[in-house]
């Protein structure tokens, strides 16, 4: 795949940094795929390897260090997002991701994107925190409706991406005839700044570091979806429900952004040992992860124990489902 030199340098460095090739031996390498560079599911990612991970030769959590699996080292691997990790993962091809409920649940079931494509040894770890559906549009653009997107560029999010699968899905339903463009985060915003495009959507956990920069720059607007919209959507993708993008999450953002959102997802390969994933269950919400998660992004502080099972419509992986048990949340 595309990302094996990504995972090389990763594992060259992650070598150096414990010490040697002696160490190294005793080492486990987990993927983690999340999404483009420029969106959340990259640095939440990155959030959680750092928060699973305990490399040969770290001091012990009870000591201060990190409370992560001895000898696992976790590893954020930049992706097309839900959809392409669901089909990594289905294949081994990555050992655990990020992915929206809505590819979660239908991969498993077979269903949407991927009917006579069921990815059914998919597993949860955990739900993470609303994805939230974003329209770009560029800066002094005016919609009185999303009909008015028909004839107009649009970036509709990257192929084998949760959020391209919706978009289509929403503009079908509205039956808007617009230019229709595949681009990821990064694309999507240098298109718009370049007037190539006209609007883009995006779903993620605001703010997104494109979308600040773009802000810093050309600037742009934030289509706010009306009540009516958000309950046809609802209607026609039950996954997504009202949301609201608070005035201020980004700086040039005046006002409050009605929109839909998505639950995000921790997911992973049922063959994967369930030891294993008792383990990085477990680190996933020890306290240290709690300080790290807090500090290392604005979404990181809605990943909660608490919304752990929330959304979750397919088996939990066993070694997530031991964690569960034994602190109460399930019987």
């Amino acid at each position: 795949m595309k990302f094996k030199g990504k995972l090389l340098a990763a594992a060259i460095a992650g070598l150096t940094l414990a010490g040697g090739l002696a160490q190294a031996q005793e080492m486990k390498f987990w993927r983690i795929g999340t999404g483009g560079a420029g969106g959340t599911y990259f640095p939440i990612g990155g959030l959680i390897a750092n928060a699973i991970s305990s490399p040969p030769g770290s001091r012990s959590c009870a000591k201060g260090g990190t409370c992560g699996v001895p000898g696992l080292v976790a590893i954020a691997v930049s992706t097309n997002a839900s959809v392409a990790n669901m089909n990594a993962i289905h294949a081994g091809q990555l050992d655990a991701g990020l992915a929206g409920a809505q590819s979660v649940t239908q991969g498993y079931e077979g269903t949407g994107k991927f009917v006579g494509n069921k990815k059914d040894k998919v597993r949860v770890i955990a739900n993470l925190y609303p994805e939230d559906m974003h329209l770009v549009l560029k800066k002094g653009l005016k919609l009185n409706s999303l009909k008015d997107l028909s004839g107009m560029k649009v970036g509709v999010a990257a192929a084998g991406s949760g959020t391209q699968v919706s978009v289509k899905m929403i503009l079908k339903h509205y039956g808007i005839d617009a230019n229709q463009q595949e681009l990821n985060l990064g694309q999507s915003t240098q298109r718009l700044a370049d007037g190539q495009i006209d609007a883009f959507f995006y779903a993620g956990g605001w703010p997104f570091a494109a979308l600040i920069q773009l802000g810093s720059t050309k600037g742009f607007d934030l289509y706010r979806f009306s009540a009516d919209e958000i309950k046809a959507i609802n209607g026609i993708i039950p996954y997504y429900v009202p949301s609201t993008i608070p005035a201020g999450g980004y700086e040039n953002i005046t006002y409050d952004v009605p929109t839909i959102a998505v639950n995000g997802q921790l997911v992973t390969n049922v063959d994967q040992p369930t030891d294993l994933v008792y383990g990085i269950t477990k680190a996933l919400w020890s306290k240290k992860t709690r300080g790290l998660l807090d500090k290392g992004h604005s979404k990181g502080k809605q990943i909660r124990l608490e919304t752990a099972l929330t959304g979750v419509l397919i088996p939990l992986h066993p070694g997530a489902e031991k964690y569960y048990k034994e602190v109460g949340m399930i019987k």
